[in-house]
């Protein structure tokens, strides 16, 4: 395995940092452009900037947060929502994005993960999965849209895999089950991805701890371990989780 790389993520809304347990009861939880850069400096090896409020909003990714995080970090940075088009793409990654990750706009035009990957790249393209538990469904998991309100009537884990054939470079799966709750990472869930496909997983929603940490890297094999709350709140510091992480036998980056 590669080494395992950790990703804080900046869901924005109304220009700040804000987070919530299962995207509601949203909380402060700062500026973006000082997050990015303090995150910077604490190890982060990549950083995510979700606009969480562009789809319900029917709007698109505000540009002048992208270009601000983007100014003032050298890692990685993708950044997500409302983005619907190649149009869209290209103005975030001209904003200073590294990656774009599409989530309902892929759902509902699953062409356009084919058409920007052929033009922008796999390695731009990373498609963000939402999934809530459904017995019914073959996986155990369904796919769900709008912040989890909005189930699909499909299996989550056909949807990786035809993500990944159309050219995804990179799989964002969350359990809208686990996000926000610091409750651990939801681990079955992130194998069964991590298992239904060969590009990297992040593993996302829900990590509250050390070992949360180690169980997505070791039994879930994500190669991107994402948190928010955990981050933001300083419950935990990313040098730390890097060192348990090298304590417990993973690679880091």
């Amino acid at each position: 395995m590669k080494p395992v790389k950790i990703m804080p993520c900046l869901d924005m809304k109304d220009g700040r940092v804000v987070k919530g347990v299962h995207f509601v009861d949203i909380k402060d939880a700062g500026d973006p452009v000082e997050s990015a850069a303090f995150y910077q400096a604490e190890g982060a090896d990549l950083l995510a900037m979700l606009d969480i409020a562009a789809t319900q909003e029917m709007r698109k990714t505000r540009l002048e947060w992208v270009k601000k995080v983007s100014s003032v970090i050298s890692i990685p940075l993708t950044v997500g929502g409302g983005i619907t088009s190649l149009d869209d793409i290209e103005m975030v990654l001209a904003a200073g994005a590294s990656s774009v990750s599409v989530n309902s706009a892929a759902v509902k035009n699953p062409d356009l993960v084919r058409e920007a990957a052929q033009k922008f790249g796999s390695d731009k393209i990373t498609v963000a999965i939402d999934a809530r538990r459904n017995t019914a469904m073959p996986s155990g998991y369904e796919l769900v849209l709008s912040g989890g309100t909005l189930p699909v009537a499909k299996d989550v884990l056909d949807w990786a895999r035809q993500c990944q054939k159309l050219g995804a470079g990179v799989i964002l799966p969350t359990s809208m089950d686990g996000d926000g709750t610091t409750a651990g990472y939801d681990i079955p869930f992130i194998r069964a991805i991590s298992d239904a496909v060969t590009v990297p997983v992040v593993a996302s929603g829900g990590a509250g701890s050390l070992e949360d940490f180690y169980l997505a890297a070791a039994k879930g094999r994500a190669a991107i371990l994402l948190a928010a709350s955990v981050f933001h709140f300083r419950r935990l510091r990313i040098r730390e989780v890097k060192d348990y992480l090298k304590s417990r036998g993973i690679d880091v980056a």
